[in-house]
């Protein structure tokens, strides 16, 4: 996963990064329930609909399954995909998006814990779930997208759902 990266890309990478971590600041939910769960994968399966794009959507509270779809077009794979997406964000509590950012720039969280690749996913499209004053209580995955447009799926709904304008932190 590692190599030689263009200084473009560079930029680009370290310029997703810190729009991701405000991202991370912004996205916060003042309470999470499985309603709240409901409309938020409801809203994602909807937006990839309107793209048609097949995605699974994996919504989670701790290792609980509050919501899940897999829309027609998607495979097995996916699912494994989002599995090993939030494994990543569970021991980690960040996006799985920012770990392999960090990897291409060099620094390579995986190896230095031990983690190994077909359990812990570094590619983008699982999200911290997050509320005021309880911190990281679950996770969103997207899966079936390139990474960067998986991510983009779930912060875009997040920030609809709370009424946050991402603005330049969107990508």
């Amino acid at each position: 996963m590692t190599g030689q990266i263009s200084q473009e890309q560079r930029d680009q990478l370290t310029a997703d990064l810190e729009r991701v971590r405000r991202q991370e600041a912004l996205l916060v939910f003042d309470e999470f329930n499985e309603d709240t769960a409901l409309r938020l994968g409801l809203l994602i399966r909807s937006k990839a609909a309107a793209l048609g794009q097949p995605i699974v959507v994996d919504i989670r509270r701790g290792d609980d399954v509050i919501f899940f779809s897999a829309m027609p077009g998607t495979a097995p794979a996916n699912s494994d995909w989002a599995r090993r997406k939030r494994n990543l964000v569970n021991i980690l509590h960040e996006p799985s998006y920012c770990v392999g950012a960090r990897i291409k720039l060099g620094s390579n969280i995986l190896e230095l814990m031990g983690l190994g690749l077909r359990d812990h996913a570094p590619h983008g499209g699982c999200f911290p779930i997050r509320v005021k004053g309880a911190g990281m209580i679950g996770t969103v995955t997207v899966s079936g997208l390139p990474q960067r447009d998986d991510h983009k799926l779930a912060t875009d709904a997040i920030a609809e759902m709370i009424g946050v304008d991402l603005g330049e932190n969107g990508f």
